[in-house]
């Protein structure tokens, strides 16, 4: 569902605040819903702004900043800390992806090569066995 403009937000108020009809008038009038013009009004009283509110809308995160703080001061102590370490460590009732992903977005990985020294002694890769009798 589109978002209604302000200019039509202004001019729903307007017809309400200048008696034009009852509600369920101006709803039809303007084609919205009933709901959106009592939300209209509501937010209008509540916060004194009519724009849409998308940024308060949906699923607030469990991990906030302080957690995030949290888990590099854990991480810089115990580097290879699991992600089931991690989340009884801080206290939190999510996910273990929901961790990861947390840590995927503060740019850390599970990955500790990075800081480790090159093998010096290579990859070693096995002769193949020859299959069947000429094996025995």
């Amino acid at each position: 569902m589109k978002t209604l403009s302000l200019d039509l937000r202004e001019r729903i108020l307007a017809s309400y605040d200048n008696l034009e009809g009852t509600r369920q008038e101006i709803a039809d009038r303007y084609r919205v819903s009933l709901g959106m013009v009592k939300k209209l009004l509501q937010q209008r009283k509540r916060t004194g702004d009519i724009g849409a509110r998308h940024a308060y809308s949906g699923r607030k995160p469990i991990i906030v900043k302080a957690h995030e703080s949290r888990m590099q001061t854990l991480l810089g102590q115990k580097p290879d800390m699991t992600l089931k370490e991690l989340r009884e460590a801080l206290g939190l009732d999510c996910s273990l992806p929901a961790i990861h992903y947390a840590l995927s977005d503060m740019g850390l990985t599970y990955k500790k090569r990075h800081s480790a020294p090159v093998s010096r002694t290579g990859q070693i890769s096995r002769r193949r066995a020859r299959g069947g009798a000429a094996a025995n």
